[in-house]
Protein backbone atom coordinates (compact mmCIF):
# COMPACT_ATOMS: atom_id res chain seq x y z
CA UNK A 1 0.00 0.00 0.00
CA UNK A 2 1.24 3.46 -0.97
CA UNK A 3 -0.04 6.68 0.59
CA UNK A 4 0.92 10.24 -0.28
CA UNK A 5 1.07 12.36 2.86
CA UNK A 6 2.04 15.87 3.99
CA UNK A 7 3.10 17.47 7.21
CA UNK A 8 1.24 20.61 8.28
CA UNK A 9 3.83 22.81 6.55
CA UNK A 10 3.22 21.04 3.23
CA UNK A 11 6.36 18.86 3.34
CA UNK A 12 5.48 15.82 1.20
CA UNK A 13 6.37 12.19 1.79
CA UNK A 14 5.29 8.71 0.77
CA UNK A 15 4.33 6.00 3.23
CA UNK A 16 4.79 2.38 2.15
CA UNK A 17 3.33 -0.65 3.88
CA UNK A 18 3.38 -4.28 2.81
CA UNK A 19 3.37 -7.70 4.46
CA UNK A 20 7.09 -7.55 5.22
CA UNK A 21 7.96 -3.97 6.09
CA UNK A 22 7.03 -0.31 6.20
CA UNK A 23 8.91 2.78 5.07
CA UNK A 24 8.65 6.54 4.61
CA UNK A 25 10.29 8.49 1.80
CA UNK A 26 10.37 12.28 1.45
CA UNK A 27 10.02 13.68 -2.06
CA UNK A 28 12.61 16.27 -1.06
CA UNK A 29 15.89 14.49 -1.64
CA UNK A 30 14.23 11.13 -2.41
CA UNK A 31 15.12 10.72 1.23
CA UNK A 32 14.15 7.45 2.90
CA UNK A 33 13.78 8.33 6.59
CA UNK A 34 12.10 5.21 7.99
CA UNK A 35 12.40 1.48 7.32
CA UNK A 36 11.19 -1.21 9.68
CA UNK A 37 10.47 -4.89 9.21
CA UNK A 38 7.19 -6.11 10.62
CA UNK A 39 7.44 -6.82 14.37
CA UNK A 40 11.04 -5.55 14.57
CA UNK A 41 12.78 -2.39 15.71
CA UNK A 42 13.52 0.28 13.04
CA UNK A 43 16.68 -0.37 11.04
CA UNK A 44 17.14 3.26 10.02
CA UNK A 45 17.79 6.01 12.60
CA UNK A 46 16.02 9.39 12.52
CA UNK A 47 16.76 12.29 14.82
CA UNK A 48 13.84 13.22 17.04
CA UNK A 49 14.60 16.87 16.39
CA UNK A 50 15.20 16.62 12.63
CA UNK A 51 13.78 19.43 10.51
CA UNK A 52 11.13 18.55 7.93
CA UNK A 53 11.25 21.85 6.11
CA UNK A 54 11.72 22.77 2.44
CA UNK A 55 15.36 23.36 1.59
CA UNK A 56 16.68 21.87 4.85
CA UNK A 57 18.33 18.44 4.95
CA UNK A 58 16.74 15.75 7.14
CA UNK A 59 19.00 14.50 9.96
CA UNK A 60 18.90 10.72 9.74
CA UNK A 61 17.53 8.22 7.27
CA UNK A 62 19.49 7.85 4.05
CA UNK A 63 20.41 11.24 2.55
CA UNK A 64 21.72 11.23 -1.01
CA UNK A 65 25.06 13.02 -1.33
CA UNK A 66 25.40 14.08 -4.99
CA UNK A 67 27.17 15.30 -7.15
CA UNK A 68 29.86 15.80 -4.52
CA UNK A 69 30.52 14.16 -1.19
CA UNK A 70 31.53 16.53 1.61
CA UNK A 71 32.56 20.03 0.59
CA UNK A 72 32.60 21.09 -3.04
CA UNK A 73 35.97 20.00 -4.47
CA UNK A 74 36.84 23.52 -5.65
CA UNK A 75 34.41 26.12 -4.31
CA UNK A 76 34.04 26.23 -0.51
CA UNK A 77 31.44 29.04 -0.48
CA UNK A 78 28.20 28.48 1.39
CA UNK A 79 26.12 28.58 -1.80
CA UNK A 80 27.80 25.29 -2.70
CA UNK A 81 26.17 23.17 0.01
CA UNK A 82 27.79 20.35 1.95
CA UNK A 83 27.20 17.02 0.16
CA UNK A 84 25.73 18.63 -2.97
CA UNK A 85 22.20 19.67 -3.82
CA UNK A 86 20.36 16.38 -4.51
CA UNK A 87 19.41 15.84 -0.86
CA UNK A 88 17.42 19.09 -0.70
CA UNK A 89 16.05 19.12 -4.28
CA UNK A 90 12.47 18.12 -4.99
CA UNK A 91 12.34 14.76 -6.78
CA UNK A 92 9.54 13.25 -8.87
CA UNK A 93 7.94 9.90 -8.10
CA UNK A 94 8.26 8.23 -11.48
CA UNK A 95 7.01 4.70 -10.94
CA UNK A 96 5.50 2.37 -8.32
CA UNK A 97 5.33 -1.40 -8.62
CA UNK A 98 3.91 -3.89 -6.12
CA UNK A 99 4.90 -7.29 -7.56
CA UNK A 100 3.65 -9.14 -4.46
CA UNK A 101 2.22 -8.47 -1.01
CA UNK A 102 5.80 -8.78 0.33
CA UNK A 103 7.53 -6.19 -1.86
CA UNK A 104 7.11 -2.61 -3.04
CA UNK A 105 9.31 -0.93 -5.64
CA UNK A 106 9.57 2.80 -6.25
CA UNK A 107 11.55 4.88 -8.73
CA UNK A 108 12.23 8.56 -8.10
CA UNK A 109 13.89 10.94 -10.53
CA UNK A 110 15.78 14.24 -10.49
CA UNK A 111 16.97 15.97 -13.65
CA UNK A 112 18.73 19.22 -14.47
CA UNK A 113 16.81 22.42 -13.85
CA UNK A 114 17.91 26.03 -14.42
CA UNK A 115 18.66 26.53 -10.71
CA UNK A 116 21.01 23.52 -10.73
CA UNK A 117 23.27 25.03 -13.41
CA UNK A 118 24.53 27.58 -10.89
CA UNK A 119 25.99 24.70 -8.88
CA UNK A 120 26.52 21.98 -11.49
CA UNK A 121 26.88 23.12 -15.13
CA UNK A 122 25.87 19.83 -16.73
CA UNK A 123 22.69 18.19 -17.96
CA UNK A 124 21.97 15.01 -16.03
CA UNK A 125 19.34 12.49 -14.99
CA UNK A 126 19.46 10.92 -11.55
CA UNK A 127 17.27 7.97 -10.56
CA UNK A 128 16.85 6.22 -7.25
CA UNK A 129 15.28 2.75 -7.26
CA UNK A 130 14.04 1.66 -3.83
CA UNK A 131 12.79 -1.82 -2.93
CA UNK A 132 10.92 -2.20 0.36
CA UNK A 133 10.56 -5.79 1.55
CA UNK A 134 12.36 -8.31 3.73
CA UNK A 135 15.51 -6.46 2.70
CA UNK A 136 15.97 -2.78 1.88
CA UNK A 137 17.61 -2.03 -1.46
CA UNK A 138 18.59 1.36 -2.89
CA UNK A 139 20.18 1.81 -6.32
CA UNK A 140 21.34 5.26 -7.41
CA UNK A 141 22.00 5.74 -11.12
CA UNK A 142 23.51 8.82 -12.79
CA UNK A 143 23.02 9.39 -16.53
CA UNK A 144 25.04 12.05 -18.30
CA UNK A 145 22.64 13.99 -20.59
CA UNK A 146 25.31 16.54 -21.49
CA UNK A 147 27.74 16.69 -24.40
CA UNK A 148 30.79 16.70 -22.14
CA UNK A 149 32.02 14.33 -19.49
CA UNK A 150 31.95 15.10 -15.77
CA UNK A 151 33.36 13.62 -12.58
CA UNK A 152 31.35 13.22 -9.42
CA UNK A 153 31.51 11.80 -5.93
CA UNK A 154 28.44 10.53 -4.09
CA UNK A 155 27.13 8.56 -1.14
CA UNK A 156 24.10 6.90 0.34
CA UNK A 157 24.62 8.49 3.77
CA UNK A 158 22.93 5.69 5.75
CA UNK A 159 22.16 6.22 9.45
CA UNK A 160 21.64 2.92 11.27
CA UNK A 161 19.74 2.71 14.55
CA UNK A 162 21.68 0.88 17.28
CA UNK A 163 20.96 -0.05 20.89
CA UNK A 164 24.12 1.58 22.27
CA UNK A 165 27.10 2.83 20.25
CA UNK A 166 29.58 1.40 22.75
CA UNK A 167 28.17 -2.11 22.32
CA UNK A 168 28.41 -2.39 18.53
CA UNK A 169 31.13 -3.52 16.16
CA UNK A 170 31.64 -3.18 12.41
CA UNK A 171 33.33 -6.00 10.54
CA UNK A 172 34.60 -6.33 6.98
CA UNK A 173 36.99 -3.36 6.91
CA UNK A 174 39.94 -5.11 8.53
CA UNK A 175 43.25 -4.23 6.81
CA UNK A 176 41.49 -1.58 4.68
CA UNK A 177 43.16 1.82 4.12
CA UNK A 178 41.27 4.91 5.24
CA UNK A 179 41.52 8.66 5.60
CA UNK A 180 40.88 9.88 9.12
CA UNK A 181 39.27 13.25 8.35
CA UNK A 182 39.62 14.39 11.99
CA UNK A 183 43.42 14.23 11.83
CA UNK A 184 43.84 14.28 8.01
CA UNK A 185 46.02 11.18 8.32
CA UNK A 186 46.12 7.98 6.27
CA UNK A 187 45.74 4.79 8.29
CA UNK A 188 45.10 1.04 7.93
CA UNK A 189 42.22 -0.48 9.86
CA UNK A 190 43.41 -2.96 12.47
CA UNK A 191 40.76 -5.44 13.53
CA UNK A 192 37.04 -4.73 13.67
CA UNK A 193 35.74 -1.23 14.37
CA UNK A 194 34.52 -0.37 17.86
CA UNK A 195 33.53 3.21 18.67
CA UNK A 196 34.39 5.04 21.90
CA UNK A 197 35.06 8.57 20.53
CA UNK A 198 34.26 10.76 17.54
CA UNK A 199 34.86 8.87 14.29
CA UNK A 200 34.89 10.22 10.72
CA UNK A 201 36.70 7.94 8.30
CA UNK A 202 36.63 7.38 4.54
CA UNK A 203 37.65 3.83 3.69
CA UNK A 204 38.97 2.99 0.21
CA UNK A 205 39.45 -0.28 -1.68
CA UNK A 206 36.49 -1.66 0.28
CA UNK A 207 35.41 -5.21 -0.32
CA UNK A 208 31.78 -5.69 0.62
CA UNK A 209 29.81 -7.00 2.48
CA UNK A 210 30.19 -5.15 5.78
CA UNK A 211 28.63 -6.42 9.00
CA UNK A 212 27.13 -4.26 11.75
CA UNK A 213 26.87 -6.35 14.91
CA UNK A 214 24.53 -4.87 17.52
CA UNK A 215 24.00 -7.39 20.31
CA UNK A 216 22.00 -10.24 18.81
CA UNK A 217 21.09 -8.18 15.74
CA UNK A 218 23.26 -8.59 12.64
CA UNK A 219 22.93 -6.13 9.75
CA UNK A 220 24.59 -6.98 6.44
CA UNK A 221 25.48 -4.10 4.12
CA UNK A 222 26.28 -4.97 0.53
CA UNK A 223 27.14 -2.76 -2.43
CA UNK A 224 28.16 -2.77 -6.09
CA UNK A 225 29.57 0.12 -8.08
CA UNK A 226 31.36 1.44 -5.00
CA UNK A 227 34.75 0.84 -3.42
CA UNK A 228 34.44 3.45 -0.66
CA UNK A 229 32.69 3.39 2.70
CA UNK A 230 32.31 6.11 5.31
CA UNK A 231 31.98 5.45 9.05
CA UNK A 232 30.79 8.38 11.16
CA UNK A 233 29.64 9.09 14.69
CA UNK A 234 29.77 12.66 16.09
CA UNK A 235 30.23 11.56 19.75
CA UNK A 236 29.60 13.85 22.72
CA UNK A 237 30.95 17.32 21.91
CA UNK A 238 29.94 17.56 18.26
CA UNK A 239 26.51 16.06 18.93
CA UNK A 240 25.90 18.73 21.59
CA UNK A 241 26.70 21.45 19.03
CA UNK A 242 24.26 20.14 16.41
CA UNK A 243 20.87 21.82 16.44
CA UNK A 244 19.02 18.86 14.91
CA UNK A 245 20.25 16.18 17.34
CA UNK A 246 19.61 15.69 21.06
CA UNK A 247 22.79 15.81 23.16
CA UNK A 248 22.85 12.04 23.65
CA UNK A 249 21.58 11.02 20.22
CA UNK A 250 25.07 9.83 19.24
CA UNK A 251 24.51 6.78 21.48
CA UNK A 252 21.75 5.38 19.26
CA UNK A 253 23.16 5.82 15.73
CA UNK A 254 26.07 5.07 13.48
CA UNK A 255 26.57 6.02 9.84
CA UNK A 256 27.93 3.35 7.53
CA UNK A 257 27.77 4.91 4.10
CA UNK A 258 28.16 3.31 0.71
CA UNK A 259 30.10 5.89 -1.29
CA UNK A 260 32.21 6.98 -4.20
CA UNK A 261 34.62 9.34 -2.45
CA UNK A 262 38.16 10.74 -2.80
CA UNK A 263 39.77 8.87 -5.72
CA UNK A 264 36.76 6.54 -6.16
Amino acid sequence: MIEHKKYENGFEYIEVRNARAQAKIALQGAHLFHYQRQNQQPLIWLSETSFFEPGTAIRGGIPICWPWFGKHPVNKNKEFPQHGFARTALWELLEVDEPSEDETKLTLQLHHLPEHFKLWPYRFELRLHITIGRTLTLALTTTNRDQQSFELTSALHSYFAVSNIQDISIEGLENTPYLDTLTNSREIQKGRIEISQEVDRIYQQVQYPLILQDGERTVTINATGSTSAVVWNPWIDKCARMGDMHDEAYKTMVCIETANALDD
